[in-house]
C-alpha cells in the first residue's frame, strides 16, 4: 500500500500467510516511510535485518510464526513510534534488549516461544501504555521486575514456561484492567494475598500452576470476586485449604498430616471452592497436585457456571464422590485420580453426556462400575485403575464407540471380558485390564482391536488357547498376556504384528515349539515366554534379529543348541535357565557342549532314559505299599484333617509328595538348610520335571513343625493368604504338600521360588561366615519401594484385604536382580466378606500371642489391639529406618525412652548425616552431598511418618509407596539413582 499523497512511497507491506521462504532482505530499511510491516506466518529464516531500525515511522511490526534466528536488533529502540511489536514463535536467542523500554507508545509486545535468555529488563516497566505482554516459553530467569506491576493499562501478561524465580509483586493484584494473568511453570513461590481477587473485576484467566512453581498457603476465597473468571489453574503447587484459627488452638496436633500437610476438619477448609461455585463463567478449575486435604465437600457439584474441566487429582482429600456430580452437565474433563476417595462411583456420572476424559484411578473406590457409564458416548479416555472395584465389566461399555484409552487394571473385577469391549475399534491407544480376577477365554472378537497400540491382560485368571485373531491387531506395539492360564501353542499369526516391540507370555501353560514366524517381527525388542511348557529347539533365526535385546526362555522344556550371536551373546538380555536339554551357546552360559551322536549312542541314550523311568515306577509302587501298611496299623493322620483351605490350595497348584520333597532336598540334608524358625525350617531343593514345568527348578521348601502349638493353623493361614494374593513383589508359591512322612506322621510343606540372595536381614547384619557387602543407596531405595508396593497391594488392591502382621528384614527376600519379595504370611490376617473368619482366624491370638516380632510389632498390639493395616505401616516404617540408619530397633543403645523412631525424627532434616549408616554415607557422598542428603532425608521422613506411636497419625501404605516413587524419580534426575 502506498501513500495517497505521495504514490511513490510505500507505507504498508502485508504478505502474511503467504508461504514465503528465504530471508528478509536488508533493503527493507530503505522503505523509510513504512508504517506497517506484516510478515506473519511464513517460512522466513535467517536473522532480522538491523536495517529495520531505520524505519522511524513504523508503528506496526509483525514477524510472528516464522523460523527467524539470531537476536532481537538493539536498534529497534530507534523506532519510537512502535505501537505493536511481535516476534512470537521463532528461533530467536540472546536477551531482550533493555532499549525496548524506551518505546513509550508501545501497547503490544509479543516475544514468546523463542529461545530468549537472561532477565526481564526492568525498563519494560516504563512502557506506560502497554496492554499486552507475552514472554511465554523462553529461558528467562531471575525475578519479575516490580515495575511491571505498575502498568495501569495492562490487560494481558503471559510469562509461563520460563525459569523466573522469587515472588509475584503484590501490586499485580491491584491492576484493575488485568484480564489474563499467566506465570505457570516457572520457579516462583510465596503466598497469594487473601484479597487477591478483590481488585481484579475483569480477570478471566489466572494461571500459576505447572511444574516448577511452589506457591503455598491458602487459596484465597476472594478470587470469587473476579466474577468474570473463566479459567483458574493452580496445579502442582502446595496450596492448602483454610483451617479456622480456633481449630488450631483447640487441637493443634490433629491438623498435622505427613510433611506439614493440613488435614481439613470441616467444610470451612474448602471456603474458596464454596464461593467459586457462584462464578457463573467459570469453565476450568485445575487444583491438581496440591495439599488440599480433608473431606471433599458435596458442594463441589454445585457450580452454577458452564464448568467444562474439573481437575482435583493428587491431593490428600478423602470422602466420597457427590451423588449430584451429574448436575455438571457441561463437564468434558473430570479428574479425581490419586486421592483417598472411597465409596461407590455415583450412577449419576452417566448424565455427563459431554464427558470426554474421566480419571478416578488410584483411590479406594469399591463395588461395581456403574452401567450408566454406557451413556458416556463422547468419552475418549476412561481410567479407573488401582481401586477396589468388583463385579463384572458392564456389557454396555461397548457403546463407548469413541473411546481411545481404557484402563481398569488393578481392581477386583471378575467374570469374563465382554466381547463388545474387543469390538471397540476406536481404541487407538491402550486397553489395560491387568491385575484383576478376570476369567474365561478370549473371544475371536479380540481381532477387532485393529488400532490399539497396547493390550495388557496380564495377571488374571484367563484360560483357553491364545486366539489366532490376535494377529489381526495390526497396530499393537505391546502385548502382555503373562501370568494367566493360557494353554495350547503360540499362534504363528502373531507374525503379522509387524510393529510389535514387546511380547510377554510368561507364566502360562503354553506348549509346543516356539514359532519360527515370530522372527519375522523385525522390530521386536523384548520377548518373554518363560515358565511355560514349550519344547523343541530355539529357532536359530533369532540370532539374526538386530532389534531383539531381551529374550527370556527360562523354565521350559527346550533342547538342542543355543545360538551364540545377537541377543544370545548378551548375558544381561538373554535367559534360558531351567531348560536342561540345552547345550552350546557362549561360554558364560556354562552349558554342556553339543555332541553328534552315532546310532549306537542314540540307543544307549534311549536306554538311559528308560531305566530311570522304570526306577521311578518302582519307587512309586513301594511308596504306595508303605502307605497301605500304615493304614492297616491305624496310623493314618493328616489327610483326614485337611480343611477346605488346603483343598483349594491343592487343587490350584500341582500336587507333590513327601517322597519327592525328600529327594529334592537330599533327604532334608543339613547342607541344604536355609533357615530355622519357630514354626518350621526352610530347605533349598531341586524339583524334577515330573513336578513342575521346569527341569531341576531350584526351590525353597518350607516344612512346618506340626509338634509346635499353632503350627498347623499357621500353615492354613499361609495357604489361604498365598491363594488369594498375586503381586510381582510377593513371594511366588509353586506348590504345596499336605501328606504323611515316611513314618506316617502328618506332613505339611510349602514350596516357593528360591531367592538366591536370601533375606534382607543377611545384608543388613552380615554373618561372619558369609560373603556380603553393604547395600548401596540405589539398592536400598529400590528394595524399600518394592516392599511398599507389596504392602500397598495387600492393603488396598487385594480382596480380601491382607494384613501381614510380621514384616521385618527376615521376611523380605531378594532375587538375583535384587528385586524384593515379601514372604512368610503365617501370621497374616485376612479381612473380607469372602473368607470364613471363624474357620481361619478364630483363636489365632490364643495360639500365636502378639502378632509380630519384638521391635517391629506395633505398640498397640502389645496392649491387645486388633491387627490392622496401620500395624503393618508401623513395621514397614521401622524396617525402612533400620535399612538406612544401620541400627536394629532392638539395638542396645535404645534405652531410657530412646527409640529408632525418635532417633530418626531428631535427625530430620538438618542432622540427617548424623543418623544415617556411616558406611552408606561414605560410599555415596561423592561430590553430590546436598542432593544425596536431601534424598536420604525424604526417605527417612517416610519411615518416621509410618512408625508413629499413634496409629491414626501414621502414613498409609498407598501414600508411602507413592511418595517413595516420587523420591526415586527426583533422585534419578538429580543424583543418578536408577
Amino acid at each position: 500500500m502506498c501513500s495517497r499523497r505521495h504514490p511513490g512511497r510505500v507505507v504498508s507491506l502485508n504478505v502474511s500467510n503467504s508461504n514465503l521462504g528465504g530471508s528478509i532482505s536488508p533493503a527493507i530499511g530503505n522503505l523509510t516511510f513504512l508504517r506497517t510491516l506484516d510478515l506473519f506466518n511464513n517460512r522466513l529464516s535467517g536473522e532480522i535485518p538491523h536495517t529495520v531500525s531505520r524505519l522511524h515511522r513504523l508503528w506496526f511490526l509483525e514477524l510472528a510464526y516464522n523460523t527467524l534466528a539470531g537476536e532481537i536488533p538493539v536498534g529497534l529502540s530507534n523506532c519510537s513510534n512502535l505501537v505493536y511489536l511481535s516476534f512470537e514463535t521463532n528461533k530467536l536467542h540472546g536477551g531482550i534488549p533493555s532499549g525496548l523500554g524506551s518505546l513509550t507508545r508501545l501497547q503490544v509486545l509479543y516475544v514468546g516461544e523463542n529461545g530468549l535468555v537472561g532477565r526481564i529488563p526492568p525498563s519494560l516497566g516504563n512502557l506506560s501504555e502497554l496492554a499486552s505482554l507475552s514472554l511465554f516459553q523462553n529461558k528467562l530467569e531471575g525475578p519479575i521486575p516490580e515495575g511491571l506491576s505498575r502498568l495501569r493499562y495492562l490487560r494481558f501478561i503471559q510469562a509461563g514456561r520460563n525459569s523466573l524465580s522469587g515472588t509475584i509483586p503484590h501490586l499485580f493484584f491491584n491492576i484493575s484492567s488485568l484480564q489474563y494473568f499467566g506465570f505457570a511453570s516457572n520457579k516462583l513461590h510465596g503466598r497469594l494475598p487473601q484479597d487477591a481477587g478483590r481488585h481484579l473485576p475483569e480477570l478471566e484467566v489466572l494461571l500459576l500452576g505447572g511444574i516448577g512453581n511452589n506457591f503455598s498457603g491458602m487459596i484465597p476465597a476472594s478470587l470469587s470476586n473476579a466474577t468474570k473468571i473463566q479459567q483458574l489453574g493452580l496445579a502442582k503447587n502446595r496450596f492448602e485449604g483454610r483451617v479456622p484459627p480456633e481449630v488450631g488452638k483447640l487441637c493443634p496436633v490433629s491438623v498435622q498430616l505427613g510433611s506439614n500437610m493440613l488435614q481439613a476438619v470441616d467444610e470451612a477448609d474448602w471456603e474458596f471452592l464454596r464461593y467459586l461455585t457462584n462464578c457463573t463463567r467459570l469453565e476450568v478449575l485445575d487444583v491438581d497436585d496440591n495439599k488440599l486435604g480433608g473431606v471433599l465437600p458435596s458442594f463441589v457439584a454445585n457450580f452454577t457456571g458452564p464448568m467444562k474441566t474439573l481437575l482435583m487429582s493428587k491431593n490428600p482429600m478423602s470422602g466420597v464422590l457427590p451423588l449430584a456430580i451429574g448436575n455438571l452437565v457441561d463437564l468434558e474433563v473430570l479428574e479425581f485420580a490419586e486421592n483417598n476417595l472411597h465409596g461407590v462411583i455415583p450412577e449419576d456420572i452417566g448424565r455427563l453426556h459431554n464427558l470426554r476424559f474421566l480419571s478416578l484411578e488410584s483411590n479406594l473406590l469399591s463395588r461395581g462400575i456403574p452401567p450408566s457409564f454406557g451413556n458416556l458416548t463422547q468419552l475418549l479416555t476412561l481410567s479407573l485403575s488401582n481401586n477396589k472395584l468388583s463385579g463384572s465389566i458392564p456389557e454396555n461399555l461397548g457403546s463407548l464407540q469413541k473411546l481411545t484409552y481404557m484402563n481398569i487394571s488393578s481392581n477386583r473385577l471378575t467374570g469374563a471380558i465382554p466381547g463388545v469391549i474387543f469390538g471397540l475399534s476406536s481404541l487407538t491407544d491402550s486397553l489395560l485390564l491387568s491385575d484383576n480376577y478376570l476369567s474365561g477365554v478370549l473371544p475371536p472378537q479380540i481381532g477387532n482391536l485393529k488400532h490399539a497400540t497396547t493390550l495388557d491382560l496380564s495377571r488374571n485368571n484367563l484360560s483357553g488357547e491364545v486366539p489366532a485373531a490376535l494377529g489381526d491387531c495390526a497396530s499393537l506395539v505391546s502385548l502382555a498376556l503373562d501370568d494367566n492360564y493360557f494353554t495350547g501353542s503360540i499362534p504363528p499369526s502373531l507374525a503379522k504384528l509387524r510393529g510389535l516391540i514387546m511380547l510377554n507370555f510368561t507364566k502360562n501353560a503354553l506348549s509346543g515349539s516356539i514359532p519360527l514366524e515370530l522372527s519375522k517381527i523385525h522390530g521386536l525388542q523384548k520377548l518373554y515366554i518363560a515358565h511355560n511348557n514349550l519344547s523343541g529347539a530355539i529357532p536359530q533365526v533369532f540370532e539374526d534379529s538386530s532389534a531383539l535385546v531381551e529374550l527370556d526362555l527360562s523354565y521350559n522344556h527346550l533342547d538342542s543348541e543355543v545360538p551364540s550371536r545377537g541377543v544370545f551373546a548378551n548375558m544381561t538380555g538373554f535367559s534360558a535357565i531351567g531348560n536342561d536339554g540345552l547345550c552350546g551357546g557362549i561360554a558364560e552360559l556354562k552349558l554342556p557342549p553339543c555332541e553328534v551322536k552315532s546310532n549306537s549312542q542314540k540307543k544307549l541314550s534311549q536306554l538311559k532314559i528308560l531305566l530311570p523311568a522304570i526306577g521311578t515306577v518302582i519307587v512309586i509302587c513301594l511308596s504306595i505299599l508303605l502307605f497301605m501298611l500304615f493304614l492297616r496299623k491305624g496310623r493314618k493322620k493328616g489327610l483326614d484333617r485337611i480343611n477346605a483351605t488346603e483343598n483349594q490350595m491343592l487343587n490350584k497348584y500341582p500336587r507333590i509328595t513327601y517322597l519327592e520333597l525328600f529327594e529334592a532336598t537330599d533327604g532334608f540334608a543339613p547342607t541344604n538348610l536355609i533357615g530355622v524358625g519357630k514354626y518350621g525350617s526352610v530347605y533349598k531343593g531341586n524339583l524334577p520335571v515330573t513336578v513342575t514345568a521346569a527341569r531341576n527348578l531350584v526351590v525353597a521348601v518350607k516344612i512346618f513343625s506340626l509338634q509346635q502349638p499353632g503350627s498347623s493353623r499357621i500353615f492354613m493361614v499361609e495357604c489361604e493368604a498365598m491363594r488369594q494374593v498375586k503381586h510381582r513383589n510377593l513371594i511366588n508359591i509353586i506348590t504345596c504338600c499336605s501328606s504323611m512322612d515316611s513314618r506316617g506322621n502328618d506332613f505339611r510343606a510349602l514350596v516357593f521360588d528360591f531367592m538366591p540372595k536370601y533375606s534382607l536381614d543377611r545384608w543388613l547384619r552380615p554373618r561372619s561366615n558369609e560373603q556380603t557387602h553393604k547395600l548401596s543407596l540405589t539398592q536400598l531405595l529400590n528394595i524399600v519401594i518394592d516392599v511398599a508396593d507389596a504392602l500397598d497391594y495387600l492393603h488396598n488392591s487385594s480382596y480380601p484385604t491382607v494384613i501381614h502382621c510380621d514384616l521385618k528384614p527376615n521376611n523380605i527376600l531378594l532375587g538375583s536382580d535384587w528385586t524384593a519379595y515379601v514372604a512368610d504370611f503365617g501370621l497374616a490376617k485376612l479381612v473380607g466378606d469372602s473368607m470364613d473368619q471363624s474357620n481361619l482366624n478364630a483363636g489365632t491370638e490364643s495360639t500365636i500371642g502378639i502378632r509380630g516380632t519384638i521391635g517391629y510389632v506395633a505398640p498397640e498390639y502389645g496392649a491387645g489391639g486388633q491387627a490392622s493395616v496401620e500395624g503393618d505401616a508401623y513395621s514397614f516404617g521401622v524396617t525402612l529406618l533400620e535399612m538406612f540408619t544401620g541400627k536394629a530397633p532392638t539395638d542396645d543403645m535404645f534405652v531410657e525412652g530412646l527409640t529408632l523412631h525418635s532417633l530418626a525424627e531428631a535427625g530430620l532434616p538438618d542432622k540427617i548425616s548424623e543418623i544415617i549408616d556411616p558406611d552408606l554415607l561414605h560410599n555415596e557422598l561423592n561430590g553430590k552431598d546436598s542432593s544425596i542428603l536431601n534424598c536420604l532425608a525424604s526417605v527417612v521422613g517416610v519411615g518416621v511418618s509410618c512408625s508413629k506411636d499413634n496409629p491414626s497419625e501414621r502414613m498409609n501404605m498407598k501414600h508411602a509407596a507413592a511418595k517413595l516413587h516420587r523420591i526415586r524419580d527426583a533422585s534419578e534426575r538429580t543424583v543418578g539413582i536408577h
